[in-house]
């Protein structure tokens, strides 16, 4: 019996099937069969948030979800949410208050403060602090990151308007 599993999803609006390794991750696959390395691999345990992408519109963490529990279902990665531009004014916030860095932890950061976002339209610092608590950061001290998703949602709240 072949222990490979095809699957069925949509990643980033596009459908694709491939066959996967049952205990293949589904960040993994995400990166090495698909080609989307925007999200990446930290800790390997769910606890850094380097590898969050979305499933079916619920932030969930690439590296402890597995390629076969997403078959069927609808997968979006920093780079789709980007081209979609539904993160460019967090993009450009992010830029504008130096909450880059070294970038590692960027795409987490910008796929979690999107979810909280559409959640909360004008969270409060510590309400974005309490969000972004499964999201570690080793460069900016988060207060760049807070200031960055701030200024995001003031911008989206007055264009809103």
């Amino acid at each position: 019996m072949d222990p490979v599993r095809e699957i069925t999803v949509t990643v980033n609006g596009e459908r694709l099937t491939a066959r996967v390794e049952p205990r293949k991750s589904l960040v993994d696959f995400l990166r090495e069969d698909v080609g989307l390395t925007g999200s990446h691999v930290g800790c390997e345990q769910g606890i850094c948030g380097a590898c969050t992408i979305r499933l079916d519109g619920t932030i969930v963490r690439g590296c402890l979800t597995l390629a076969v529990q997403a078959d069927g279902a609808e997968v979006w990665t920093v780079e789709g949410l980007s081209d979609s531009a539904e993160i460019a004014a967090l993009q450009e916030a992010f830029q504008e208050r130096n909450a880059l860095q070294c970038g590692y932890c960027t795409p987490g950061m910008l796929l979690t403060a999107a979810a909280l976002l559409r959640d909360n339209a004008a969270p409060t610092r510590p309400q974005i602090r309490e969000y972004l608590s499964g999201n570690y950061c080793r460069c900016t001290g988060y207060q760049a990151i807070v200031d960055a998703i701030e200024s995001a949602a003031s911008q989206m709240k007055g264009a809103g308007s």
